[in-house]
């Protein structure tokens, strides 16, 4: 004999919750880790701050490839972000669809023009 509790519930939605979240951490953890090596380099450098001490700073590989890396996790956060107010906010699907489009081809350009300007020093 099979006794149900409660009522039949339809889930809706698109299920992002657990995934979002974590991405949302781990991206601002790998932000925050970039902005607490690229201060020590700042403070620890010798003489003035100017376009040498910054393009020293971004001619190691290993920086350009954490700096690409903490530009995708940038963009990936804010899509995250962005898209969930999207989804909250805005009832109409075309105007949501639209306005998705839109962030995504404003992140993608910002991305690649951030790509441009650092692998350019």
């Amino acid at each position: 004999m099979s006794v149900n509790y409660g009522s039949k519930r339809t889930v809706v939605g698109a299920h992002y919750g657990l995934r979002d979240w974590l991405a949302q951490r781990a991206t601002a953890a790998l932000m925050a880790l970039f902005t607490v090596l690229l201060l020590a380099q700042v403070i620890f450098s010798k003489g003035p701050i100017g376009y040498d001490t910054w393009s020293g700073i971004f001619a190691r590989q290993w920086m350009k490839v954490l700096a690409f890396a903490v530009i995708v996790s940038l963009a990936y956060h804010a899509w995250v972000g962005v898209r969930d107010i999207w989804m909250d906010y805005i009832k109409p699907v075309w105007g949501r669809l639209l306005l998705d489009l839109l962030t995504l081809v404003w992140l993608v350009g910002c991305a690649g023009w951030a790509v441009q300007v650092l692998w350019r020093l």
